[in-house]
């Protein structure tokens, strides 16, 4: 730069003129504290839950001798799961085959029943003001915390009074009933569902009953999916209700009548088949490992949804 004297000034240069930026340090994430007695409690968990699992399906490889002749928790010479699977579908005529047509009607019409009761009066007490509703708040918290089994006498009367017992509406009609469902239902649809979402479709002139199959219904599905499998596995897994209903085996459930196979061994002249019992078991316990492995996505967010607040 020349100044009015003309003597010259020597520029800065530009690299000092420009400001200095501080380097901004990346934290990396702190590595999980590893502790060995959470996986220790963890491992003795897994091997808790897995082992009756896997003593199961060695098990129901064998032959009866090669139960009698081989360590429990390790298979026979011989590989005997196909021949114990066809027989137990031809004991008895066939008998084990109607008990899994029961459990089935039983599941698709008392606990699909159960759930779809369960969205519609959940959906109801989330988004509807009604006199009453802090009474039925409490009548759903009383209910879930009341075991079934308390249920189960003043039930086997009532149904004797109408004539209902020893037919599959003894068990249908008391599957129906899921308070858990209800309260779970009740919670995830008051964060699932935005009541500004509801008032736009009642603007556009949707019906109730359209905003709830169109709207509400799709946003439910998580928490649908998650109810449908505890209800689900309730009823499969279902054995004292059908027990003080149920007298005609044609009727039993696969519990009930796994359980008379058992017990037929105790009786004058019944015949020890436990190979058929354990290979029925197994088979019992697949649909619902199935179905969990299948829904698992649905039913994981189902049970994380509304656990943070924004």
């Amino acid at each position: 730069m020349t100044t009015t004297t003309g003597s010259v000034r020597p520029t800065a240069p530009l690299e000092s003129a420009a400001p200095r930026l501080r380097t901004v340090r990346r934290r990396t994430p702190r590595r999980p504290r590893r502790s060995v007695l959470l996986t220790v409690l963890t491992g003795a968990v897994l091997v808790y839950s897995l082992l009756p699992l896997v003593w199961l399906l060695i098990s129901a490889t064998k032959s009866q001798q090669g139960l009698a002749r081989s360590f429990g928790l390790w298979f026979d010479g011989n590989f005997d799961l196909w021949h114990n699977i066809g027989e137990t579908f031809t004991y008895q005529d066939g008998v084990f085959g109607r008990w899994l047509l029961n459990t089935l009607l039983y599941v698709v019409v008392g606990a699909g029943g159960a759930t779809f009761l369960a969205v519609l009066g959940g959906y109801a007490l989330a988004k509807f003001a009604f006199p009453g509703k802090r009474a039925v708040f409490a009548v759903v918290i009383g209910a879930v915390a009341v075991p079934g089994t308390a249920l189960a006498v003043p039930t086997f009367l009532m149904f004797s009074k109408m004539g209902l017992t020893d037919t599959p509406w003894a068990v249908i009609i008391p599957s129906l009933i899921s308070p858990f469902g209800l309260y779970l239902m009740w919670v995830f649809a008051t964060e699932a569902i935005p009541t500004e979402l509801m008032e736009a479709a009642r603007i556009d002139g949707a019906s109730e009953l359209r905003t709830f199959f169109q709207v509400a219904l799709p946003l439910l599905a998580p928490g649908t999916v998650t109810v449908l499998l505890f209800t689900t596995v309730a009823t499969w897994n279902n054995y004292f209700l059908p027990l003080i209903m149920l007298k005609d085996p044609d009727w039993y459930p696969l519990t009930l009548g796994l359980d008379s196979w058992n017990k037929q061994a105790q009786t004058a002249g019944g015949e020890a088949i436990p190979h058929l019992v354990l290979t029925g078991s197994l088979l019992t316990i697949v649909p619902l490992i199935a179905a969990f492995l299948l829904l698992q996505k649905y039913w994981q967010s189902g049970l994380s949804a509304g656990s943070v607040k924004e």
